[in-house]
This record gives C-alpha cells, structure tokens and sequence, in this order.
C-alpha cells in the first residue's frame, strides 16, 4: 500500500513584506553596514519573491519605519547600537502562541477537502525546526479540531527545509503498515522569528527569502488511482557539505547558517544520485511528468535545473509559489504540491528539498 492523498490545506499570516519593505527593514535593524549597505538592494532586487507573509503584523513594519513603538514589539530596535533581537525566549514564546493559528485552520481546510471526519484520523505526525513547546503544535491540533485523544503522535523537529519530505515518509510508513490508517501531517514553520539583527552577509540573505506559513495533508492506504500517492521516497548526503548549511540555536534566535557555496554543491551532487533512484524506480528523467522543487533561492533552483537539464517549464510552479510565498521552509514544497494537484499536472511527480547535513530529500508520487 501507499499514502494516497485525499486533502490539502494551506495557511499563512496576515502581515507581509514586499521587496521594497523587506531593504526597508533591512535598513532599519541590521547593523551599520546594512544602514549603508550597496549591497542590500541588489539582494532583495534579485530574491525572485514580490511577497512574503510574517507573524509580525503592519502595525510593526509602522513602528520600525516611523521610529513609533505603538505596537509594544520586542523585536522594534531598544536603542541599542549592539542590540541584537529578542532572546530565543521571546521568540519562541511567540511560536508557542502563532503556529496554533496558522495550523488549525489549514488542517480543517484539508478534512474538507478530503471529506474525513476529524475524529476519523488515527495518526498525526507534526513537523517543524522554527519552534518549540510542549504539549506543542500537536496538542493544538487535537483540542481545536476534536482529533480523537487516542490520535498516535509523531513529531520530525529541527530537519529544515526538506522537513514535510520526512514527514510524508513517515505518513507512508503509517498508510502502508495498517490499512484503516488515515493520516494528517502538518508543517508549520514561522521563519520570520529568528530574524538577524547583524550584518553577516549570509544572514542577510537568509532574512531577505524567508516567511511563515503552514500547510497540512490528510490521506489514507486505500488504493485510488485518481489521487496522488508515494511510491517511494530518497535521501542523499552531499559530500563535504556539512559546514554549508546549518541551523543552530543561540540565544538570540536560531542561527542559519547558508553558504554562498550550496548551489554549487547541489549542482554537483545532484544529478548522480537522482538518476540512480529513479533508476532503482524504472524511471528516467525524461520519464518525470512533473517536479516538486523546493525553492529554497533563485540560486537553487537553477542548480537543480541545470543539473538534470530540465525545461524552464519545470520549475513554474516552484516559482510562482516562491515569488507569492517566500521560502516558508518545510511547507513550501507541500504548497507547491497542493497547485500541482490541483492542477492536475501530470505523473510521475518529484518532490525535492534539501536541507541541513546538506541533505537532498525526494519523495516519488504517481
């Protein structure tokens, strides 16, 4: 058996950047070299993103362009030429009270859709790297959609980006070994929190792609041709990689840490391993109908595209949702999933993501 999907929903915050207002904050809480930084405007010029959506709301972005501190923010600059953002208690104190709002409403959007009663669902599985408390994301889920209390947990934390490619693994794990299974996986992930108040260069490209946002998927082990389901599911470690991307938790907020060097990488990396699983999986590259990317930059993309030589028609959809969403870390790619089924785009698809280790994850549907 397989996990056939039967419903997505998705959700993001209310509040939101453009480019212009992302160099805008830029400008106000990076250090002195943002403030006068020529190379800030080329960063946030060329991000490939006109969108992105934050916890923060319009009455912050206000306060930080006005000098005003009506919304009683801790993330508004103290006066402070050192100051260096909230403490990771702060932020986490608001995961702990925003990633709740953005994942009840995405999963009751995704029962409708698949038609399942919320008690119907036997196992939840939870992913996200952004954020932690306990009785967590989790406990959020069961009191606000009346999940059934026998509901069996699981919860893949601190994976990055290619999280929700885990979580699906799990789900399939779930969907293939018991056939009542009817499985609901979340990601939510609030980026926006861990914004860097400093002027490293790679920092400052971190803050100018990151978002918020939330999507969950609901589906079950009964066989339906017509739905999307995995087939199979990959992982590659790139070699001496392991410096390229990290992600750590310091006391001001978690740290990512995204080398110039990644695509580079990706690009060398990429292509070997690929078509050794699709070949473990009678497929070719050409073979693929449609492909999944995780557009973790402009960069990235490209990478992957010129790696497996694929038509610029391939990564559309894995744009279009990162110039409307920005990299919302692990659910963009299930964003990115929900146009494609929606769309009807054809099988079999890719799902790809990397993350770090610097890990490659894919995930087969058909």
């Amino acid at each position: 058996m397989s996990f056939y999907v039967r419903g997505i929903g998705t959700s993001v915050p209310p509040g939101y950047l453009t480019p212009d207002e992302g160099l805008g904050v830029a400008r106000v809480i990076g250090g002195p070299t943002s403030r006068a930084s020529g190379f800030l405007p080329s960063v946030y010029a060329h991000s490939g993103n006109m969108m992105r959506h934050v916890v923060h709301g319009r009455d912050v972005v206000r306060d930080l362009f006005e000098g005003s501190r009506d919304s009683g923010s801790v993330f508004l600059p103290n006066g402070d030429p050192n100051f260096l953002g909230p403490t990771t208690a702060q932020r986490n104190a608001h995961y702990a009270i925003e990633a709740p709002k953005l994942a009840v409403p995405a999963a009751s959007d995704a029962l409708k859709e698949a038609g399942f009663a919320a008690d119907s669902i036997t196992h939840l599985v939870t992913v996200s790297c952004t954020g932690f408390f306990s009785p967590g994301v989790d406990f959020a889920l069961i009191r606000g959609l009346g999940l059934r209390p026998t509901v069996e947990r699981t919860h893949v934390g601190f994976m990055g980006c290619h999280g929700a490619l885990n979580g699906l693994r799990v789900a399939n794990a779930y969907a293939t070994a018991d056939s009542n299974a009817r499985v609901m996986l979340c990601a939510v992930e609030l980026c926006s929190l861990h914004y860097h108040y400093r002027d490293e260069p790679e920092k400052v490209v971190a803050n100018a792609l990151f978002a918020d946002g939330c999507a969950v998927v609901v589906g079950d082990g009964v066989r339906d041709t017509n739905e999307w389901a995995i087939s199979a599911t990959g992982s590659s470690l790139i070699p001496d990689s392991t410096e390229a991307m990290t992600w750590t938790i310091l006391d001001h907020g978690f740290e990512m840490t995204l080398s110039k060097q990644v695509p580079k990488l990706i690009a060398a990396n990429v292509a070997g391993w690929m078509h050794d699983w699709l070949a473990t999986n009678n497929l070719t590259v050409a073979e693929v109908g449609s492909w999944a990317i995780h557009p973790g930059g402009p960069k990235i993309l490209e990478a992957v595209q010129d790696a497996l030589a694929l038509p610029a028609s391939a990564l559309e959809t894995s744009k279009h949702i990162f110039a409307n969403y920005g990299n919302m870390s692990s659910p963009t790619v299930l964003f990115i999933l929900d146009v494609m089924r929606k769309a009807s785009l054809p099988r079999p698809c890719v799902m790809l993501g990397f993350g770090p280790g610097l890990m490659a994850e894919a995930v087969l549907m058909r």
